[in-house]
């Protein structure tokens, strides 16, 4: 089945798809044959399956022979009274072609979207309920689970995967956190694998802590990484694609060390709250993670380095009512208060959607 998008100037644009049935017969009889098939099928003559697909009785029968010669099979049935029927070769290419278009047309809706908004900005529909794809943060689902009038569909995935998600058109909004030690050029060259310039914007939604997480009072005296590989620590890390896992494995590298020089790197868990309640439970010696994850298992925590965790979202729903709303929830009281009540967090001030490559090009 070869693909191609149409562009025909109308809200309909989308991706469309064609068969190839090979060099026995021409591209033209392979785009033809199916649609008259299914309208034979459904109307049982072939004067009226014609003139469902706009072409003649003589050209339709014309191309069922060529068809018919291609494959080596029938394709119809002639029978008196009872008008022309698929044959059972027929009726197998459609049910086909009807399981095929059902399957493409879901894996490939997002593209579908992002097609009508590139053409046709004014009227694809902004989403009414903003699906949002984010890296784990223990204060944004405390405001989501508790907070009144926060009306989204949330759900955790690394940073990268969050980002992945939105270009794929799968969610309206994806939660990424990045290092304040990083460079505009770090900045860019990152997060450039996923957003295109101008079709993208982001904006800050927090600051927040990192650092070490230790059992109560610090029995091992860690103060770094270069601690926790000098001591032969049992360290409980964060899945590949994660923000905190790229922090973790900066903070090895400037320290010059070496993954196999940690006890537990391969010990991966998927949230803050699941590496702090891994240290709690005495399975790792140490783990890396935000403050309010220490806090909130009574654990010691070594502060280390800050970072800015940021959402992004399609520049054509950027002023939408939906972002609208979210946008004036993160700048109220309810939320800055969550974040006061939380250690290791601070609220940032002036909230509002930039192209991301200038949002993130600014000072820290």
């Amino acid at each position: 089945m070869s693909e191609t998008a149409t562009t025909h100037a109308t809200p309909a644009a989308g991706v469309r798809w064609t068969w190839d049935f090979g060099p026995d017969l021409s591209a033209a009889d392979s785009a033809a044959l199916l649609p008259l098939l299914a309208a034979l099928a459904e109307h049982g003559t072939l004067g009226r399956a014609a003139a469902t697909v706009g072409t003649s009785y003589r050209a339709a029968w014309g191309l069922l022979r060529r068809c018919e010669a291609g494959f080596g099979k029938s394709l119809v049935l002639k029978a008196r009274g009872r008008g022309t029927l698929l044959s059972a070769f027929g009726e197998q290419l459609v049910e086909l072609d009807n399981a095929a278009r059902a399957s493409l047309a879901e894996t490939h809706a997002p593209w579908t979207t992002r097609l009508q908004e590139t053409l046709f900005p004014a009227i694809t529909p902004p989403p009414e309920r903003l699906r949002i794809a984010a890296s784990h943060d223990l204060a944004l689902a405390d405001w989501i689970e508790n907070g009144r009038h926060v009306s989204v569909d949330l759900f955790w995935r690394g940073s990268e995967e969050a980002l992945a998600a939105l270009t794929r058109g799968e969610c309206d909004v994806a939660g990424f956190h990045l290092p304040e030690t990083w460079t505009p050029e770090q900045t860019t060259a990152w997060l450039g694998r996923w957003l295109k310039a101008r079709q993208y914007v982001a904006f800050p939604a927090m600051r927040r802590q990192h650092g070490l997480l230790v059992a109560t009072g610090n029995p091992f005296g860690v103060q770094s990484v270069a601690d926790v590989a000098r001591l032969g620590l049992r360290m409980v890390n964060r899945q590949r694609g994660s923000g905190t896992r790229s922090m973790i494995d900066q903070l090895l590298a400037a320290n010059q060390l070496s993954a196999k020089e940690i006890p537990g790197y391969a010990h991966e868990e998927f949230t803050h709250d699941a590496v702090a309640a891994t240290v709690a439970s005495g399975q790792a010696d140490v783990g890396f993670g935000i403050a309010a994850a220490a806090a909130r298992y009574d654990l010691c925590f070594v502060a280390l380095t800050w970072d800015r965790y940021y959402l992004a979202l399609r520049t054509g729903i950027a002023h939408s009512p939906a972002v609208r709303h979210l946008l004036r929830r993160l700048q109220g009281n309810t939320f800055h208060q969550r974040l006061a009540a939380m250690a290791g967090y601070e609220a940032l001030a002036g909230i509002e959607p930039l192209p991301w490559e200038q949002l993130l090009a600014a000072p820290a």
